[in-house]
């Protein structure tokens, strides 16, 4: 049936006067917040680090049991290429510092660290590391100093009683220091439980600092073995035991420490050990159902890339293209309550965002 030229203009000036259709957005999803916060970092770990070394893996892959993937920029305030003290103050902070910088902003100032607010909360706070505990990663989480290399006044920093549980290296940073101080006596007078010894022990304290090396740990081809894990699981236990909520920071230091040195082998044990912490971690989260797990890193290390292996079509060789660090993006799994607020493509500073949101409810910081 054909309309006439009258009917159709007829249609025309309806659809024009009549008011807009418009498809009413979906309310937005309530997101869960956690009670726990498990954050581990990889030092150093880029996709290339877990492409080469799970390709070929017998055991349980970690990687591939989260849910929730994104990706994170990586650049600092004065490089695109990040170093480790900008690229997890960027995780404390919420904003972009430079090169070397610890818990301070690019103008040096001092912001809000994510584990004071966890504190004002409530919340019990800490950090593991195969590094030293004053190392640029875990330092940045309680500390606030101009730069990385300051390590006597970042193991000071303790004192400001942010962070509740430590567990690493470096123990001349707080006895037999260069000034002759001795923060663990400091430690001591505030109620913290200290600790150094080459072994690990059990400690029931809802306050310790434990030193396991003089500097960094052992490498895993030294006879670590599973010294992190170890470490992880005593964190946690204390951490449920004395906090309704708490938030760690684990990392796999030495991931990075492989890289710079070029050597695949030692990058490989360090990951497939750290790969071993999320394992443990994600059983744990599974029977909790209230906790956050996100894994993620401060940058890649080492420009990595797995080239063709002619005489063996079905491998790779692997290739540095730098003893240093690489400005790539960085990939971000998360898993539990609040694990849908990590996926897409993001700036690092906005991981902060999301975890003071998840403590805080506060909806701005979202």
């Amino acid at each position: 049936m054909s309309l006439s030229r009258k009917s159709i203009l007829f249609i025309l000036v309806a659809l024009f006067l009549a008011p807009p259709f418009i498809l009413a957005e979906p309310k937005p999803k309530k997101v869960k917040r956690p009670k726990r916060i498990i954050f581990l970092i990889g030092d150093g770990m880029g996709l290339a680090q877990i492409s080469g070394v799970m390709v070929n893996y017998a055991g349980q892959n970690s990687f591939e049991r989260f849910p929730v993937i994104g990706l994170s920029k990586t650049a600092s305030a004065d490089n695109y290429v990040t170093d480790s003290g900008a690229g997890a103050t960027v995780f404390s902070i919420g904003r972009k510092a430079k090169n070397g910088a610890i818990g301070v902003d690019s103008a040096e100032q001092k912001q809000a660290l994510l584990y004071t607010i966890a504190k004002s909360k409530k919340w019990g706070t800490a950090v593991v590391a195969t590094s030293s505990i004053t190392h640029a990663t875990p330092a940045s989480f309680y500390a606030q100093v101009p730069s990385r290399k300051m390590e006597e006044e970042i193991a000071e920093s303790l004192l400001n009683q942010n962070c509740d549980i430590a567990i690493g290296g470096g123990s001349k940073f707080f006895i037999n220091r260069k000034d002759g101080k001795n923060i663990f006596s400091g430690l001591n007078q505030l109620g913290y439980v200290t600790k150094n010894d080459t072994v690990l022990t059990p400690i029931d304290a809802p306050k310790f600092v434990y030193t396991l090396a003089n500097n960094g740990l052992k490498t895993m081809s030294e006879g670590r073995a599973d010294l992190l894990k170890k470490s992880s699981v005593l964190v946690q236990t204390n951490l449920v035991k004395y906090y309704k909520n708490s938030i760690v920071m684990i990392e796999g230091s030495q991931i990075d420490w492989g890289g710079h040195d070029n050597d695949y082998e030692y990058m490989k044990a360090e990951l497939l050990d750290f790969n071993e912490v999320i394992n443990e971690v994600l059983d744990w989260a599974a029977k909790d159902k209230n906790t956050l797990v996100i894994v993620t890193a401060d940058h890649e290390t080492g420009g990595l890339s797995l080239l063709e292996d002619k005489q063996n079509p079905m491998q790779f060789k692997p290739h540095y293209s730098t003893k240093g660090h690489s400005g790539i993006m960085v990939p971000v799994f998360a898993y539990g309550p609040g694990a849908e607020l990590f996926g897409g493509i993001y700036e690092n500073t906005s991981i902060f965002n999301k975890l003071v949101y998840l403590i805080t409810g506060n909806e701005s910081t979202k």
